[in-house]
Parts: structure tokens; sequence; C-alpha cells
């Protein structure tokens, strides 16, 4: 029954036989796949493998053969250098064991499987949707994000690549956000009819990447026109059939259940087929020791079990056995979450101890044995499955249950015999229904190992219409083995003794000489926290998540917006200097004569250096500096604060920032000092900010208030020390953390955080009259903030039908931040602004964002978010807007 061609008939000539569909192709694929037929609106066939271990019971070693072969011909087509680089994802439900067993055979690839269960806490990094399945959404959701952030190949397993509107999809969700240069795609089988050949290679141009395949065999599925309404009336018809003679929805609908005792057939081995699904010696397999296991498993028949049944599970099922396996604690089940090389060292070295608890559970007499996995949990199953058929006498098959409801018809030509049904024991996320499995029943099994996750460990999997039951009607013997559900748990962040510790500096955090400045932040490079704009911004409105708790993948410019940068920085540096040297001179007049510059990291530090550059250059001073952390809806880092109250007389802080655009974090800073006066009795801080650029009429202390270009805005870390923007989540700040970020060392070549310092500060000596008047200009005049740019936003938001100011960034550099950071709406633009927006222009035509050009506008630029194009789009207070 293990063969496609058993007995000279071939497993799908039924169904060719009356619907007129022919495979043709491959000589293997007649030895590869059987035909059955489904209740499915859009596909009535099914392809049903035979070295895939899902509905076909087959031997362990030549379904974990047939994946390990594949990923050895992927390596052989990266090279060692690519394929160490790689990411292998699988796809739900079939193919969960066999994206693995690919991993397996590229070497030290990390694996991912999609899923259809979503996870409590658990964020998602992506999803598409596999149109012609049963249960069609797909989740991504791994533990650590920056399993999909890498420029490695990816490479996409599933047993058939039939349309490519599965791969296409997963290709289009993930190269959005994660772009990458290369795809290959691996399946057991490519059916792509003529029409859908050329699709890949035509979407591989459109993205510019390389998507390579690698198949086993490959032909196609000629279909008959009508064949999708002749396959629903058969179904149909031999449903009613069923039901007509008494099959219940429990035991035998849509097929025939054959009694214990009375097999409608008796399985045999299956040879493998030529270069398919070819067992893998013991020196191409991952590490195992044979014989400590036969050892183990050969001393525990002389012995009693040491796990007895559960104390219930007799009362319910006489015959069933539960298997203490012995699990290691913390390694996952599978790739549900990830699975790493660390992961695959693990389980290979517990293998032979918990087969060998196998073994010893195992009647004396068995000689026909299924290892029976569960839906998404394959690889698990099947390892154990493949490490106990090499150590036992008796003859061991896998297959999994599923949630596809397929027809089952007892004719050897036909691939799905027998079928039992069951109700769902894992707490589904769509609610209660039927799950299957196939070729199981009358098939002659002396015993039959399932292998469940706990949270599939329910009332529902024991109760006497459950999986277990039916089981235990076409067996005399059930074991049950339970391995532990893994859920991510937080990242674990070591302790920190509550004595603060001084602040980081360069080279080992930043960019930045250490005597430019000292951040007052935890270093968090180690932990990921990168998801693209658009996952961030869903994460943030599905859960109510913080921006701050993650990061934006870091936006790295083409060579056009790079050329940009620096012709504005070449345009603007004199500028730059004047501005800077006159906001420092007007903080020596008024604040301090000898001031603590606290740049609000990360825009401000550029700034910050400026001044204290400025500083020492017009009047010898070295002036302490720092960077602290800020966030919108959450206030100032209160240790840091702590700190510089510990180190410094806080009346000489002066707060530094790169500009204003309506002056939330003005705001946020005056309610954040009044807020921690209070709770600390630490007073002093003055929440007046000094900015290098003022064009929302804010604050009292700045350089200018004209609404120019300033080049720092046009970058991320490279025009910041190459310095995240802060992090502040609960699990990794705990109470007596600074707030953290990350030092990206590998962008360093591609940083231009000094040569900007450089570029600004050689051009002091040209500024120093300029700066003089400046200072002496605004020393005297009214500089009282009216805040104007507010009052614009407020028109803005209404006229425009947003209704929501946190929606309106203005300015050039809060414009820019909207097109690197963000889902922009559209771009307004002063009618004239000339070279100050060139590269707003071109980011805006790389997103396809308009530019309006509007007469009346206080500021160069306004960028506009709206909540209908960008679901998380955040307030005041950091969270979603709910519109």
């Amino acid at each position: 029954m293990n063969n496609a061609v058993n007995n000279g008939v071939w497993s799908g000539s039924w169904v060719a036989e009356r619907l007129g569909v022919q495979l043709v192709g491959d000589d293997e694929l007649t030895q590869m796949l059987g035909l059955a037929l489904r209740r499915n609106p859009k596909r009535a066939h099914l392809l049903v493998s035979h070295v895939l271990g899902k509905h076909v019971p087959q031997s362990p070693s030549v379904v974990y053969g047939a994946g390990f072969a594949l990923g050895r011909r992927v390596r052989d087509l990266l090279g060692a250098d690519e394929a160490a680089r790689a990411v292998v994802l699988g796809y739900a439900e079939t193919a969960t064991g066999l994206g693995h067993s690919v991993a397996d055979g590229i070497g030290l690839a990390p694996y991912l499987h999609s899923t259809r269960r979503p996870v409590a806490g658990v964020a998602r990094a992506g999803g598409f949707e596999e149109s012609h399945s049963h249960a069609t959404s797909h989740l991504l959701l791994p533990e650590d994000p920056a399993l999909l952030v890498g420029d490695g190949p990816l490479v996409l397993v599933d047993d058939e690549f039939s349309t490519g509107n599965t791969v296409l999809n997963t290709v289009r969700d993930l190269h959005s956000r994660y772009p990458r240069r290369r795809y290959v795609v691996v399946a057991l089988v490519d059916m792509r009819s003529a029409a859908d050949a050329g699709r890949l290679e035509e979407f591989a141009r459109e993205i510019g990447a390389r998507v390579d395949l690698v198949a086993a065999a490959s032909g196609t599925v000629r279909l008959p026109e009508g064949v999708l309404e002749k396959g629903q009336e058969l179904v149909a018809r031999y449903e009613a059939e069923s039901a007509s003679e008494g099959g219940s929805s429990s035991a035998a609908s849509l097929g025939l259940v054959a009694p214990r005792g009375g097999a409608a057939y008796r399985h045999s081995p299956a040879p493998p087929s030529s270069g398919v699904a070819v067992e893998v010696g013991r020196e191409g397999n991952p590490p195992g020791a044979r014989g400590c296991v036969e050892s183990a498993a050969t001393a525990a028949r002389a012995r009693p079990a040491p796990t007895g049944p559960h104390p219930d599970d007799n009362r319910t099922h006489p015959h069933l056995t539960r298997i203490d396996l012995h699990w290691p604690p913390g390694l996952p089940d599978g790739g549900r979450h990830g699975f790493t090389p660390a992961h695959r060292t693990r389980l290979e070295n517990a293998l032979p101890t918990m087969t060998a608890r196998l073994a010893e559970a195992l009647p004396a007499d068995a000689r026909s044995v299924l290892v029976l996995g569960f839906e998404e949990l394959m690889y698990a199953p099947l390892r154990l499955a493949r490490e106990l058929e090499q150590v036992v006498d008796a003859e061991v098959r896998y297959s999994t249950t599923t949630r596809s409801p397929v027809l089952a018809v007892d004719d050897p030509g036909y691939a799905i015999r027998t079928r039992l049904v069951f109700p769902a024991h894992d707490d589904p996320d769509d609610g209660p229904g039927e799950r299957y499995a196939y070729n199981v029943a009358g098939a002659g099994f002396d015993a039959v190992i399932a292998v469940v996750d706990s949270a599939a460990d329910t009332p529902e999997l024991h109760a006497p219409e459950g999986l277990l039951a039916q089981l235990a009607a076409h067996t005399p013997h059930v074991l049950l083995a339970v391995v532990p559900s893994y859920v991510p748990g937080p990242l674990a962040i070591p302790e920190r003794h509550p004595m603060l510790p001084e602040p980081l500096r360069g080279p080992a955090f930043s960019s930045y000489a250490p005597e430019e400045v000292g951040w007052l932040l935890q270093d968090l490079s180690d932990v990921t926290l990168e998801a693209p704009t658009e996952e961030r911004e869903e994460a943030i409105q599905s859960g109510g998540a913080h921006y701050a708790e993650s990061l934006p993948v870091e936006y790295q410019p083409s060579e056009q917006y790079q050329a940009l940068f620096h012709a504005a920085l070449e345009e603007s540096a004199a500028r730059l200097a004047q501005a800077a040297g006159a906001v420092t001179e007007i903080v020596l007049a008024e604040r301090s004569p000898r001031p603590v510059l606290v740049s609000l990291a990360r825009a401000g530090t550029p700034v910050g250096i400026l001044m204290r550059r400025w500083a020492q250059f017009r009047h010898g001073l070295e002036l302490p500096h720092y960077a602290v952390s800020i966030v919108r809806g959450r206030g100032i880092d209160a240790n840091a604060l702590r700190w510089l109250a510990a180190h410094h007389d806080p009346r000489d802080v002066v707060f530094v920032d790169g500009w204003t655009g309506k002056g939330a974090i003005t705001r946020e800073l005056a309610v954040a000092l009044e807020e921690f006066e209070k709770s600390d009795g630490i007073t002093g801080f003055d929440p007046e900010i000094a900015v290098l650029a003022d064009p929302g009429s804010c604050v009292r202390t700045y350089g200018t208030r004209d609404d120019y270009l300033i080049p720092s805005a046009c970058l991320n870390s490279t025009v910041s020390g190459l310095i995240s923007r802060t992090v502040l989540r609960a699990d990794l700040v705990g109470p007596h953390d600074y707030h953290g970020a990350k030092f990206y060392r590998e962008l360093a070549g591609a940083d231009v955080s000094v040569a900007f310092l450089d570029a600004v500060s050689a051009r002091f000596p040209e500024v120093v009259d300029a700066v003089d008047a400046t200072a002496k200009e605004l020393l005297s005049g009214d500089r009282a903030p009216t805040w104007e740019g507010w009052a614009a936003v407020e028109r803005i938001s209404e006229e425009y039908g947003i209704h929501d100011v946190n929606l309106v960034k203005p300015g050039v550099g809060e414009t820019t931040r909207v097109l690197l950071r963000r889902v922009p709406w559209k771009i307004l633009a002063r009618a004239g602004a000339g070279a100050d927006l060139d590269h707003v222009r071109l980011l805006a035509e790389q997103r396809g964002v308009p530019v309006e050009e509007v007469a009346e506008l206080p500021y160069t630029c306004v960028g506009l978010i709206h909540p209908k194009f960008t679901r998380g789009a955040t307030g005041a207070d950091g969270k979603a807007v709910n519109v």
C-alpha cells in the first residue's frame, strides 16, 4: 500500500479513469504520486505523495531521505559560502517536516515554518495566502525576527510546486519587508503547467532578485474541461453512498474503515524511488550513535518500563500507554518559532535516549509499528521514527494527521484507502472541526505511537470519539508521546546593580570619538529589534504596542540619494555652522558659562557635538556632552536624569535637539521633568530645549527659525554615530536600567557621521562674524515661542480631513523621517522650494508618494500620514491612532 504503484496498479488510476486526469512527466512521478479527490471548491484532485509522510504511511528513512537529499542539492547549488548564510522556510502544514529535512541537508541553515496556529504573545513577522489550500492563511511567528532580516538566500520548501501562486504570494510579502538578492524554491515535484512555467522567472525580474528551482521530479497534471464540477459530483455521490450505508462522521464518512481483524489492505515496504527518496547513509546524516541506541533498547527490554500509563489513560483506553520522552527542556518542538543549528545539535544528542524509551515501551511481539505525527508537528515524530526504525526489528512506518478532508475509496487504484475522522484536539483558533488520519485503519499495525505536542494533549484527544479511541479500534496497542509545546518567552536580560553604570562611549559604542559624547543608554546590539515599517505599524495597532518597543529596519540609501546628501552637505555646511555657533553663544550667554550639553538621542546628538566643538573652537571650553533617551508618551529616561544629577548641577544641564516640528517633544520634556521632580525630589533641570532650527516657533533657544535642509535628517544611524533610535520595552529595560539602543557596527562602511561633523566644523572660521551678528540680534530680540507651527498643523489636519495633528509632520526634517520610516500619504511642498527639497522629491518618487505644491505654507514642506493607509499611525502617546 505504501507504493504509488502496487501490484501493477497505479494509485492514481481510479481518479484518472473517472475524471480523465492525466499525470505526465518524469518517470518517477507515478512512483512518487497517487491521486485522490477532496471536497474543495478550487481544486477537486489531490496529488498524494508517497514520500512525504502525510497521507500515506511510509518508511521514515525514505521520508527523511527525500528532504535531506534535496537539501544537499540546494547546498551544491548555492556553494558553501551562500549555503552558510541561507535560511529555510517551510509551508504549513504539509511541508513542515520536509522543510526541516531540507534544512538539515543544507547543513547549518536555521529553519522556520509557517503556521496556522496563532500563539499569544508572539508578534507576526509576515503572512501570506495559499489560495488552493483547504486552510489558506499562513502566519510567520519567529522568536527572533532577525531570522528573516538578513540578505542571505531564502530557501522556500513545499511538497509540490503546482501553479506557483503560493510561492509568489510568499516572496511578494517577504521581499517587501525583508528584501534579498536570491531565493531558492524547493519541492518534491514541480507540477506547473506550461502557462505557469514562465511566471516565476518574470516575477524574479520584476523584483530584481534571482530565483532558482530545485525539484526531485517534474511534470504536470492535465485536467479536462469541467473536471472541477465532475469531481465535486463524484465526491457528493460517494458521500451519499457512505451515508446510506450508515457511515458516521466520527468513524467512516467519505470512505471505508475496516474493523480490526478485517483489514482492507496490508501495507508493504516501499523501496525508494530513483534519485528521489534515497535513504541517506550514516556519513551524510546528522550525528547519531546507532550502537548506543541499540544497546539502550536491548537493555530496556529486559526490565519494566519506567513510565507506566497515565492514571486516566487506562480507564478510558485500556490499551493506551503514555511514554515520557524526557524531551530536552527549552528545545523547540519544531520550526514554528524557528529552529537553529544549536537546537539541531541538542536534538541529535537527545534522540538516542528518547528513541530507547519508545523502543522499550513497544510490545515485544510488535512486527509493524506506525509513528503518527500531528498536523504541523511532523519533524519531531519523523526523527523519532527514523531512529526507531534503526534499532527495532519491527517494520516502522510514519505519517501524520491532517486538517484536510479527502474522499476515501477502498480501491488499489486510489491513493486514500481509508480515513479516520475525529474532533480537533488542540483548541484551534478557527474553532472546533474534524481532523483526519488516512491509510491507518485496516493497515494491520501492531502498535501506533501517537506523537502530539502538549497543546494537543487535551480531553478531546482522549474522548470516546477522539483520535486515541479511533486508533484503538484498529490496533491492539496505542502509545502516546507528548512533546512540550514551545512558546517563546521574554528575552533574558541579566539583572543589574541599582548603581547606574557610566556612559557608553566610542569606539565600543558609536563611531564618535569618546570625548565627543557619552551615551546614557544600555547596549542592546545583540538583541533583534528590527521589523519592517508596515509590520511594526500593524503590531502597534493590533496589540496597542508602543513604537519604541521595536526598531525600523535601517534605510540604506541608493547611490543617487547619497550623492544628494553630499551635495546638500556641501551647500549647507556654512549655514549649519552659523546656526550651531549662534545657538551655542546664546546658551553660554543665558544658561550657563560652562553648560552640560545633554542631547536627546539620536537626532540631537550630532547637534550637541557641533555645539561642543564650537565652544572649544571659539572659547577653548571642553564641555561635557551626553545623549539620553526621550520617548513620546513615556517621557525622558529617569535613570539618565538621576545619573546626571549625581555628577553635575542640574541647573547647568541644557537639553539639545536637532530641530522642532510642531513642538511635541518640547511639551513631552516639560511634562516629564515636572513628574521627575515630584517623584525624585530633584530640582533644577530646565525644560527649555536648545535646537539648531526652530521652524515651528516652539522654543526660545535656537540658531535659526528657517525651515531648511539639515543633512543629518537625511539619513538614519549612518549620520548619527551608527546608533539606532532608542528603545523602551519592559522585558529589556528594568527599573534600574537606562533606555536601550543598538550600535550598528556592520554599517561602518556606509558611515558618514564624522564626515558630517567635520564638514560643518571646517566652516567655523569663515562664519565667526556672522555668528556674532546673529547671536547679538537674537539675544536682543523677542524670541518668545508663538507656536505658530502647531496652529498651522491643526489647520492642515482639518483642511485635509485627517483630524489628528499627530499624523501631520511639519518641516524638512520631519518630512524626511516620514519618508524613511513611515507609510506617507502625500507631501505638501511650499511653492518655489528649491534644492532643500531635492532629497524629499527623490524619496517621494521612489515610494510613489505624490508631492503637492502649496502657495501658503509656513514650512518648506509637510509630510502627511493617513490612518487609512498606515494602520499603525501613532498618536501623542506613541500608540495607534484608531479612526
